[in-house]
């Protein structure tokens, strides 16, 4: 990354790479990723399968099963990553599911709510009022938008 004092302005393949990232953090995780020898589009190749390729190395468990991925600090970094995307998938999936309840609760019982999506009564309404608070992915990353 070219950097410029007090600049943490993420290149555009970092802002591309990490748009599950807020803005204002993707130079500073961008530039971890570059100290440890990763490029944007290394970390995009781990994200694109879900690091499916990473754990299959990590459960396998040869010796230098991380080199592949740049060594162990390398590994470490990646696996966070696809941490966070499922994190930030996730939020997006329960503000989905909590439009969803709010609207079922207009027209259904909580009883018969809370029944059909396998939680308790008390429960349908904590799920009800999450809403959908973004931002969020418009679309994930192995998909073109």
């Amino acid at each position: 990354m070219d950097s410029h004092p007090g600049d943490d302005s993420p290149e555009p393949a970092w802002d591309s790479v990490l748009s599950h990232r807020p803005p204002e953090e993707r130079g500073a995780i961008g530039g971890r990723f570059e100290a440890a020898g990763l490029s944007a589009e290394q970390v995009r190749t781990v994200l694109a399968d879900g690091g499916d390729r990473l754990y299959a190395a990590a459960v396998e468990g040869s010796p230098g099963w991380a080199d592949p991925f740049g060594g162990t600090l390398a590994a470490a970094l990646l696996a966070a990553e696809v941490g966070a995307l499922a994190a930030q998938l996730g939020r997006r999936a329960s503000g989905i599911r909590s439009l969803a309840a709010a609207d079922l609760l207009e027209d259904f019982s909580a009883v018969t709510v809370a029944e059909e999506l396998g939680v308790s009564r008390q429960k349908i309404y904590e799920i009800a009022r999450g809403g959908l608070r973004g931002p969020h992915l418009d679309t994930v990353p192995w998909r073109s938008p």
